[in-house]
């Protein structure tokens, strides 16, 4: 197995520390790097996927690459970033993004095609998705007539909140409210329609969005395995839970053992992770057509 990589620090740099990326304030800049630690059900667990994080960092970069789309990506090459003097680049490589630092729109801008999660969960109990009225009769999982955007309010810690669009222009005016939607759903059907071709089915996805003086980008990541709920399109079958290329697989092992979630979670077996780590490879090559180099 390759090297798991859970903490980093850069020479002289105080970090800030996500669930499972290390953030360095460079300025008018920021350092974004992906760890191998991975969380579930609000919690990081004591077990690392090798590889997870430089995967996450190149399938982004790819997407952000591909897109027609205003994003916040400078270089994901750790030789042209500048970094002090005795930083391990090797430890950095592959899983570093160097971005332009934005004002952060405090709305996740989450689109669904398909019906699940919590959508589901809501949908059964009203026939609503974030209060937008559904076709009756749909089941687990099903396709949706068009996609929707169901936007979320960004929580600091535990879930964040879904809510709706009238509350979400509230939040941050109308006209923003609305580029916000259109762009979503834009790059949302870009990239499903390019990941189906490719195999996957991207059930539901998050963006993030920021301000850079009067310009809005696309930050954080886009259409990873993390951000984004992807299927394999040939075991796709509506009226139960998908297969998937996500971390949904941990979650299902952890649903096995008897965690109450509100205790420290328990290491996983080696098998679980070798078998994420390939989850997350698979995606990678089925997206990019690349071959991922260890």
């Amino acid at each position: 197995m390759p090297t798991i990589v859970k903490e980093t620090q850069l020479p002289g740099i105080p970090r800030s520390k996500g669930k499972v990326r290390d953030i360095y304030d460079l300025g008018d800049r920021l350092l974004l790097v992906s760890t191998d630690r991975i969380s579930a059900f609000d919690w990081v667990l004591p077990t690392g996927i090798p590889d997870k994080g430089r995967v996450l960092t190149q399938i982004a970069a790819f997407w952000f690459r591909l897109l027609d789309e205003p994003n916040h990506l400078i270089s994901t090459d750790v030789e042209e970033m500048g970094l002090p003097t005795g930083t391990d680049l090797e430890l950095f490589a592959g899983r570093s993004t160097l971005c332009r630092k934005t004002r952060v729109v405090p709305i996740e801008c989450v689109v669904r095609g398909y019906l699940a999660g919590s959508g589901w969960n809501e949908y059964r109990q009203s026939g609503t998705v974030c209060g937008i009225e559904l076709p009756a009769g749909l089941s687990e999982c099903a396709k949706l007539p068009e996609p929707i955007f169901t936007p979320a309010t960004k929580a600091a810690e535990g879930h964040d909140e879904n809510i709706s669009f009238r509350r979400m222009a509230e939040i941050v005016g109308r006209e923003l409210a609305e580029e916000l939607r259109r762009r979503s759903l834009r790059i949302y059907n870009f990239g499903a329609e390019r990941a189906l071709r490719r195999g996957i089915i991207v059930a539901d996805t998050k963006f993030e969005f920021g301000r850079l003086d009067d310009e809005l980008l696309l930050i954080d990541e886009v259409l990873t395995p993390d951000s984004s709920r992807f299927w394999p399109a040939d075991q796709y079958a509506p009226g139960r839970g998908q297969p998937s290329f996500d971390k949904q697989y941990v979650r299902d092992w952890l649903s096995t053992t008897d965690w109450d979630k509100n205790s420290p979670p328990p290491p996983l077996p080696d098998e679980v992770a070798a078998k994420t780590r390939e989850k997350y490879i698979e995606a990678y090559r089925r997206l990019t057509d690349r071959r991922y180099e260890v």
